[in-house]
């Protein structure tokens, strides 16, 4: 037999033994697991409890972790979540969940609750992350990771602050047709460009192509083949024609997904090398380049977070 949905639950139709608390479950011998349909359940003897609050299955999070947040900070590297958490919330910062490229923490800033979760690299992770947070209330989304600018005279590690993507993902068309505009939400892009004001980074403000590959989308030829297929040729200097400042691999998804979701959804990212100079990033730079972008997304929260 299975109760869903209750906070208080009886367990046999004999006796009417009412268990309100996960603790209570534990003192009687039932033992606490995740089923594999992402729901937190409960067994003994053959009696299945399935609490309230569906635990999503990639990202391992239900709405009761999360206590409130609608806030949630996107960096692709599982590394650098911690980092994050405890540079927006140093005393307070928690660790939630990680399964696969999923990682998350949770933070408070002026009061209110953030969360911060990997999404891993490139669209279709991405895209988990989005359905499955959404799902579980979240409704603002910034994405943070690092960056290779294509643009002469942007210097390093400057911000760079997305408007718009190019599309040259593949997620983002189970979404929505090419067509449609991968923009990013106004009020969120204004906190970022506020932000990088008030701390005094050098920002650039622009469009990005946001590609599924790494190698041949960003038309790279340090690669096992050497080869780069025709449709990616000289793209690099389409999209410096077309005065694309950088590449990156998720915001295509993000910023579709976010608009076609009714959601709203921010991009920056940290420029750690440029096109045009090279392609392997200085350690010094790199990590001024998180510093620096650690510092941004803190304040645009503030920002954000003080006028709703």
């Amino acid at each position: 037999m299975i109760w869903s949905g209750l906070d208080t639950m009886v367990l046999t139709p004999i006796c009417a033994l009412i268990i309100s608390k996960e603790a209570a479950l534990l003192d009687l011998g039932i033992s606490v697991e995740y089923g594999l349909e992402g729901r937190k359940r409960h067994y003994q003897e053959g009696v299945t409890v399935t609490m309230a609050g569906e635990i999503k299955y990639h990202i391992r999070l239900s709405s009761e972790m999360v206590e409130g947040a609608t806030y949630a900070i996107l960096p692709g590297d599982p590394g650098r979540v911690e980092k994050t958490a405890r540079h927006i919330d140093p005393a307070g910062a928690k660790f939630l969940a990680a399964n696969r490229e999923y990682t998350s923490w949770l933070a408070n800033l002026d009061g209110k609750k953030v969360l911060v979760c990997s999404t891993g690299i490139g669209g279709p992770s991405t895209s988990i992350a989005i359905e499955e947070l959404a799902s579980i209330g979240f409704k603002n989304f910034y994405r943070i990771g690092t960056t290779g600018v294509i643009q002469p005279g942007i210097k390093l590690p400057s911000i760079i602050i997305t408007t718009g993507s190019v599309r040259l993902d593949g997620a983002s068309t189970h979404y929505a047709p090419i067509e449609y505009p991968a923009v990013a939400d106004y009020e969120l892009t204004s906190a970022l460009v506020e932000a990088a004001k008030a701390i005094d980074v050098e920002y650039h403000v622009g469009i990005t192509a946001s590609s599924d590959t790494f190698y041949p989308g960003q038309e790279r030829y340090d690669t096992f083949s050497g080869y780069v297929p025709r449709r990616f040729q000289n793209t690099l200097q389409e999209w410096q024609k077309l005065h694309v400042l950088n590449y990156e691999m998720e915001s295509a998804t993000l910023l579709t997904m976010a608009s076609c979701f009714g959601l709203r959804a921010g991009m920056v990212a940290s420029a750690i090398v440029s096109r045009i100079d090279g392609e392997t990033p200085n350690d010094e730079e790199l990590k001024r380049a998180e510093e620096n972008l650690a510092k941004v997304i803190r304040k645009a929260l503030q920002i954000r977070l003080s006028r709703e």
